[in-house]
């Protein structure tokens, strides 16, 4: 028999479950450009719901909720500020400036983790026609190259409530923030009332195939209708991926504290402080990764290679107790040797 392959490269590495599939195929569809797909409508109403948010855009990825959001809260000309490591700079190849006209520009924070003070120091004026100004920051949580981590609320709430007299808008890219309100208690709302424009992915840790929902105001989400047409991601019968999001929201919340669990226990395992661990990454530095990561590839068990020296693991859906520890022992034992 062959032993079953351990994927450890990313949480959007997970297939729809058995119940997934069913409600996919049950799905009641209708064209959403027309606005007339019932799913669709409901799973933006819910997901607007959820984050104290008037309304929703379904969206087919992050990176188009990422971008849209930050377009709405930002012109042509204006520049948008983030951490260093942001997703929104550093894997959405550009697209601020390539299709929006957005500057951006990086703090570099500790470990990704959010310093309102820091960033607010970089803010520049509008109205000062010899700078480039500041018209948002953006702020990921959990950060994806700070290896998980959760964003402090207290910065958070500090960026927001000085963001209000600024004239600067917050932009959430919430890729794992279900991760976040997880691991930290943080409700969903609070959260959401804390930005002014949220990318949610329903395609990583709750496990649905495809697709992200911007929350903002009727306003703004109306206008990112607009741009969603102009990006090329009107799509019709969607509600067949709508059930995948609402199917995920049903059953697959709750159950990321089992995935956080298993990442403390790798983390362990391999050495590396599990009160570092906070969500679903483990994370390990100063390692030979290209060494590593094909090593453990021979044997059945796939890692991201991040850097020349660094390893990153994640749990999900479809990583259980027996695979975290098949996972442990192999990478284990390539880094004793």
């Amino acid at each position: 028999m062959t032993t079953p392959l351990v994927d450890l490269r990313s949480d959007t590495v997970t297939r729809p479950t058995p119940g997934m599939r069913a409600a996919m195929a049950d799905a009641e569809v209708g064209d959403d450009v027309y606005g007339e797909d019932p799913l669709v409508n409901a799973l933006e109403e819910r997901v607007a719901a959820l984050f104290g948010h008037e309304a929703a855009l379904f969206v087919p990825s992050g990176t188009m909720g990422n971008q849209i959001g930050m377009r709405l809260v930002c012109q042509p000309g204006q520049e948008v500020i983030g951490d260093a490591d942001a997703h929104v700079v550093t894997y959405e190849m550009g697209a601020a400036a390539a299709v929006f006209g957005l500057s951006t520009r990086t703090v570099v924070g500790p470990g990704g983790l959010l310093d309102a003070d820091q960033l607010i120091a970089q803010v520049r004026p509008k109205g000062d026609w010899h700078l480039t100004a500041t018209a948002a920051v953006a702020v990921e949580n959990t950060h994806n190259r700070g290896g998980g981590r959760v964003q402090p609320l207290a910065e958070l709430e500090a960026l927001f409530t000085w963001s209000r007299d600024a004239d600067v808008a917050v932009h959430l890219d919430g890729a794992r923030i279900w991760n976040a309100h997880v691991a930290s208690g943080v409700s969903l709302e609070t959260y959401g009332r804390l930005a002014d424009t949220a990318s949610v992915c329903l395609s990583k840790g709750l496990g649905a195939p495809v697709g992200s929902v911007l929350v903002s105001s009727a306003e703004r989400i109306g206008e990112g209708r607009l741009w969603r047409k102009r990006l090329g991601g009107g799509m019709r019968q969607a509600g067949v991926l709508a059930a995948a999001g609402l199917y995920a929201l049903d059953h697959h919340l709750d159950r990321l504290a089992d995935d956080h669990a298993r990442a403390r226990a790798l983390a362990d395992r391999l050495g590396v402080d599990p009160a570092t661990v906070h969500t679903n990454m483990v994370v390990l530095d100063g390692v030979p990764a290209p060494m590593v990561a094909a090593a453990a590839k021979a044997e059945g068990v796939l890692v991201s290679q991040v850097s020349p020296t660094r390893i990153r693991m994640l749990t999900h859906l479809d990583v259980d107790d027996a695979a975290v520890e098949r996972a442990a022992s192999v990478v284990g034992e390539l880094l004793r040797r």
